[in-house]
Formats: structure tokens, sequence, C-alpha cells
């Protein structure tokens, strides 16, 4: 948790006639961020993102205006040009998580992608908004580069709080831990938590979409397509019990990397989910059966491409693929699987709209 500010209230002064939030999305995807933040009522202006294939789901999906361009490369001028009378504005962002995920800091690797964080803080520095908020995988918590980011915050007298979080606390269907900083100049602010604890399953999820088969496409909806199965995984997924492993297998059936001890730990891959329970963590190879526990609960395949874009809480008609154009499920895993979850943005976006309307309340009674 961050320290207190010094007591500066030049932000906090405005309250009183200040009452809309505006926000720049960094690193924004396909959207999932920006699409929470709008549903809870925050106006995102911009997103930023160097992938091209980001560009048609983030804008047709959203209100919000995209630019194709490394946060590197990217100006607080750039930042400046958006509209901010009589508004706060919130800077927003989830820089990649790949260097920061247990996986890779297993390898002991490190790449250019870490110094992004840095300038996330370098725009905050140049454009110094009212609120900031970033979320990320949980071990970047344990990292340097993330204790800079804090340090640069605090510096500038922000109010800082961050946390690792379920996201199925937040109605996210899916089992998925992430670490959320929030920010503000006005005062104390963190992440509120729901009234409810009834977390939503994969059977309240996906459990009414149209049947299909391994390999096949639902008409209405390209995106309902599931990866085609080889003769070996299609007996092994037959013999899979929702929540079981490998282990349950004739032993026939048994990848020989599992045989061995070294495979013998990653008894969740070639799994089935369960229906009663939230997902595993989507990952951005959640459509293939061998990549991790996406078996569909009953019928015999993977999950679908559109399947996994629910289970992030993305509203069943997202748009990922312009109409007619091949859809390449690489591509679109990765972006799915990289997304921040909707429910989680909305949570986040409603968490800073209640900081401002309790700031300005106080400010009001005094």
């Amino acid at each position: 948790m961050g320290r207190r500010s010094s007591g500066k209230q030049p932000h906090a002064a405005r309250v009183g006639r200040w009452n809309k939030v505006v926000a720049v999305d960094l690193f924004c995807g396909v959207g999932g961020l920006t699409r929470g933040l709008e549903k809870a009522g925050i106006d995102v202006q911009l997103g930023v993102d160097i992938d091209p294939d980001c560009e048609y789901p983030y804008t047709v999906n959203n209100g919000a205006k995209f630019l194709l361009k490394s946060v590197a490369d990217l100006t607080a001028k750039e930042l400046g040009q958006l509209k901010t009378k009589a508004s706060y504005r919130l800077l927003a962002g989830c820089a990649p998580c790949q260097p920061f995920s247990t996986y890779h800091q297993k390898a002991g690797s490190e790449d250019d992608r870490w110094k992004l964080l840095d300038h996330f803080g370098r725009l905050v520095r140049e454009s110094e908004p009212d609120l900031i908020t970033m979320e990320n995988v949980p071990n970047l918590e344990k990292q340097s580069v993330f204790r800079d980011f804090v340090a640069v915050l605090e510096n500038m007298d922000y109010h800082v709080s961050h946390e690792v979080v379920d996201c199925s606390e937040f109605g996210v269907p899916q089992q998925r831990r992430r670490l959320v900083l929030l920010a503000s100049k006005l005062g104390p602010i963190k992440l509120l938590r729901p009234k409810s604890k009834k977390r939503k399953t994969v059977r309240c999820a996906i459990g009414g979409l149209p049947r299909i088969e391994a390999g096949g496409v639902y008409a209405r909806d390209p995106l309902h397509q599931a990866c085609e199965l080889s003769d070996i995984n299609l007996k092994r997924i037959r013999a899979s019990k929702p929540g079981g492993t490998w282990r349950d297998w004739d032993k026939k059936l048994v990848a020989p990397c599992h045989r061995r001890k070294t495979g013998k730990t990653y008894p969740g891959v070639y799994g089935r989910m369960v229906w009663d329970e939230p997902a595993p963590t989507m990952t951005t190879q959640y459509f293939a059966f061998g990549s991790g526990r996406f078996g569909h609960p009953s019928q015999a395949r993977a999950i679908s491409l559109r399947e996994g874009a629910i289970l992030q809480s993305f509203p069943r008609g997202y748009k990922f693929v312009k109409r007619g154009q091949p859809i390449f499920r690489k591509t679109v895993g990765r972006l799915i699987g990289n997304a921040v979850p909707v429910k989680l943005g909305e949570a986040i976006g409603k968490s800073i709209l209640s900081h401002v309307r309790s700031q300005r309340g106080s400010k009001k009674a005094t």
C-alpha cells in the first residue's frame, strides 16, 4: 500500500465543480478494460496499442479512438489532446504481462517489455492525470520495476493502493488472479468489493450456447468454432471427466511426456472444465485442448473462441474480426486471452467513480 500524500490539494479543491472522468487506455488491446470502464460510466476517449490486430475490435465495439503506436513513443502532448473540460483525467492500462509471468520468471529471461512500465511512469510524470489504474499479473508486485513505479506515484503525491484479487469475485466466470493498482490525487482510494459473494459458473456463462462438434463452426456466429481434434485426442477427451486429469485415462492414452517424472506435475492439461465452477484462467492458447483444462464440460471438444471470450466476460456479440474476413485462431485466441476481463474493468471503473463522488461529497460537507 502507498503512503499518504503530503497534504497538497490542487486537485481536490476543484472537486465541487468537476464530476466527469475521461480516460486514456494504454496497452488497450481489444478493449476489455475500456469496455468495462465505459460500462461503469467513464468516458474512455483513446486507446493506444502497438498491435494492428487490435484496432478493429477496439473501435467497432467501443466509443473511443484508437492510436496505433508504442507507448514507448507516446508523448504527453498526444494525451493532452483529449477533451478534459469539467472533468477528471484517468490514465489506465495493462502493460504486457508476459515478462512478469511466473513462467517467464522461471525461465530467467528479461526483455524490452520490462521498460514499458517505466514509460507508463514517464507519461504519468509528464501528463499528471488525476487518477491512475493498472492491471497485471500478480508476480509483478514482487518486481523492482513495480516498486519503482509506485515510488514515482508516491513522490508525486498520489494516494496509492494495490492488491491481488481473484476476478471471479467480480462476476468474471473464471479463476483469474490479477494485480490491480489504483492511485488518486484526490485522496485515499481502493478497489471496492461486490456485495454478493456468489461466483458465476461455466454453466451460467456458456451453458446456453449452441452445440458444435470438434472442428465445427456455428453458422450464425463464426467465432463459435472449435479446433479439430486428432483421433487420439478425441479418445482422450471422451475418457476425461469434468475436473479430472489424464491420470484417469487408460495408460495407452497418456502422452509419453506425462509418463516421465517431469511431466507428472502437469495433471491439468487435457482436462475438462466443470459446469458448476468458474473456468480456469484463460490463456492465449485456451482454444487448444492440450494447452490446459480447456475441454468443454460435456461435449467432445475444446471450448470455442466465442466461449473463451464470454469466459473473459466479453458480451456475446463483441466483434473481433470483420465480417467476411478469415478467422485465425491463434490471433484471436491471443487477443482474447491477453485481455483484461470486462467485469474486472467495470469494477475498477465503479471504484473510481465512487471515489470521485465521495471526495466531492466530503468537500461539500466542509
